[in-house]
């Protein structure tokens, strides 16, 4: 049977035209096929099972690991007019015995749950005396052990088919390896699927890598060119997530803690408060993000190095989702991968160790190989790019390669002369000629390298062996206290027989992205913003659910003057234009 979609996708989505992949993948499913896809975030994946739920008979059942998710996309598709509900632990018990109701009694189109529902009592004899159409499985990466992000309880999801034998079952995952695809595709028995793999580029992102010195310093100075913008920064332990929120509030900026430490209840708030637009910034362990939709975070800050690139594509993924140009800052010091070997060496499992030191080294080199940025990060995704983006520091002429050699050489030299037995704050100190009692203890004051590096700052030293930790000329020996070794490749450094060409960082230039937005429009952005958010506290929801910013600046360009005109704008479906139209057709006229 043929369906015509496209009527669906304005009148309930308020798009006019697909995104990549996306009729592919939703005519499929429509036709019966069993669907594999990877595709990055905001690439529209909830449309791809969404749309079909409309079309298909019968329920369409989502499973997703991520509660605060489901209410989201809950909330999205009752926006659009779709009746969708959600059970999960976050219910009471007479808020999930109504979602049940409604399913016994057909009047449910979407529902989503997680995957240890299929562990409870009944549930599975529920599903099978419905009239069940299509499951489908989101971050699907999570059945898989080589995925970033494996759940044990989604293996549990093997038996699907095995319950369900004639149903359409698809998969999408917004971060997946090949080798994570073929796991995918077996543990979940997909029948001949159609299997996506969409470019991972995200264009809208703009990539940059800066040299930690002090972090809380540097993400200061970044969130206030930024001033107003909603954004998330990540920090690697709950110390550091509070002494970065407390310090940026203390320079009256707008931010929040978020960490597994907290009190389930003030942990709920400050994500809420986040995703209301009623503070700009969460400051985040890893534990925060996954599952939040908020579409106009447009910043995403690291201010530790992540385990892993895929750890790192997903939570920078986080920024731009409404295709908005969007910022990815990361702060990189060598002796974060320290803290994380440590981590690792704890890892009782030896197959878990090594894909964790694996996929750290992989990190390592994206953050210390002066290419591309982009180029690094889809080669990872088995993705081809030539590189010369213009939306990274390397591509922007933020950084130049120029030889390092001699300072090089000091570093070796002041190492080798002091018997390769300290770290490396003792031998900057050394190198910059600093008057300690330490050094007066060893004597090394007199040494020939003692103050060869004094017209030059910590930072700048610490840069110099970081780049030879980089580039393997050294190595920091963890099991005796961190003392900096001298490798062949950096014995060649030393003795002349190889140079060192070192990373050199101009002032941050802005993005070649062309935004055409003058300031009137700026201003009616504004307003229009103000308006979205009082309309959205009156509603309990997130605004970027009334709208989002892409819609509200192509209000601003287009000026729509009637109804007409205003479900032709990106976003608006005929659902919207009841509720919200009116409104903002009114705010327009009297601000144009």
């Amino acid at each position: 049977m043929e369906y015509n979609i496209k009527p669906v996708l304005q009148t309930t989505f308020g798009y006019s035209s697909f995104k990549a992949n996306q009729e592919d993948i939703i005519n499929s499913i429509l036709q019966g096929r069993d669907v594999f896809a990877a595709m990055p975030t905001g690439g529209g994946k909830s449309l791809c099972y969404q749309l079909p739920a409309m079309i298909l008979p019968g329920l369409t059942v989502v499973i997703s690991p991520l509660i605060a998710l489901m209410k989201d996309q809950v909330d999205s598709a009752r926006g659009n007019g779709i009746s969708a509900g959600f059970i999960n632990s976050s219910l009471s018990f007479e808020d999930a015995d109504n979602v049940l109701s409604e399913l016994k009694n057909g009047k449910l189109k979407l529902l989503y749950i997680a995957p240890e529902r299929f562990a409870v009592d009944g549930f599975i004899s529920r599903l099978q005396r419905v009239k069940l159409s299509h499951i489908s499985i989101d971050e699907a990466h999570c059945v898989s052990e080589w995925g970033h992000d494996f759940r044990p309880e989604y293996l549990s999801l093997s038996s699907l088919r095995n319950h369900f034998p004639d149903i359409i079952i698809s998969a999408f995952t917004a971060t997946a390896t090949k080798k994570v695809q073929e796991d995918i595709i077996s543990h979940l028995k997909l029948k001949s699927p159609l299997c996506i793999r969409a470019s991972f580029d995200r264009k809208e992102l703009y990539y940059r890598i800066a040299r930690k010195s002090n972090a809380n310093s540097q993400i200061l100075e970044f969130v206030r060119e930024h001033q107003g913008d909603s954004g998330i920064i990540y920090r690697s332990t709950r110390k550091d997530v509070e002494k970065t929120a407390v310090f940026l509030k203390e320079y009256g900026i707008s931010a929040l803690p978020y960490h597994a430490g907290l009190a389930d209840n003030i942990r709920k708030k400050n994500q809420n408060l986040f995703k209301k637009d009623e503070v700009d910034i969460i400051v985040a362990t890893i534990a925060f993000g996954m599952g939040i939709d908020k579409s106009n975070v447009r910043f995403v800050i690291h201010g530790d190095l992540p385990k892993s690139v895929e750890s790192y594509y997903q939570e920078t993924g986080r920024a731009g989702r409404d295709g908005e140009l969007s910022y990815c800052l990361l702060l990189y010091s060598r002796g974060d991968s320290g803290k994380i070997q440590y981590h690792i060496r704890n890892i009782d499992d030896p197959d878990e160790q090594k894909r964790a030191r694996i996929n750290l080294s992989k990190m390592i080199s994206y953050a210390e190989t002066g290419v591309c940025r982009r180029k690094q990060l889809l080669s990872y995704f088995d993705e081809l790019y030539p590189g010369n983006c213009g939306m990274c520091d390397s591509c922007n002429d933020e950084i130049e390669m120029v030889d390092g050699t001699v300072d090089a050489q000091k570093v070796l030299s002041a190492i080798k002369r002091m018997d390769v037995r300290f770290g490396i704050t003792y031998i900057i100190d050394i190198i910059r000629g600093a008057d300690t009692a330490r050094v007066r203890e060893y004597g090394h004051y007199e040494l020939p390298t003692y103050a060869v590096g004094k017209n030059e700052s910590k930072k700048y030293w610490h840069g110099i062996i970081d780049e030879l930790l980089g580039q393997k000329c050294l190595f920091r020996d963890e099991d005796h206290y961190g003392v900096l070794k001298i490798t062949e490749r950096g014995k060649a450094v030393l003795y002349g027989k190889k140079a060192l060409s070192v990373v050199k960082r101009h002032k941050e230039k802005k993005s070649k992205v062309t935004v055409y937005f003058g300031k009137g429009d700026e201003e009616l952005f504004d307003i229009l913003k103000k308006l979205r958010l009082n309309i959205a506290r009156d509603k309990g929801l997130p605004p970027y659910m009334i709208f989002s910013d892409k819609t509200l600046r192509e209000l601003c360009v287009k000026l729509p003057e009637n109804r007409e005109s205003f479900l032709n704008i990106n976003g608006v479906g005929k659902v919207k234009l009841q509720t919200y139209g009116q409104m903002f057709l009114e705010c327009i006229r009297m601000n144009r």
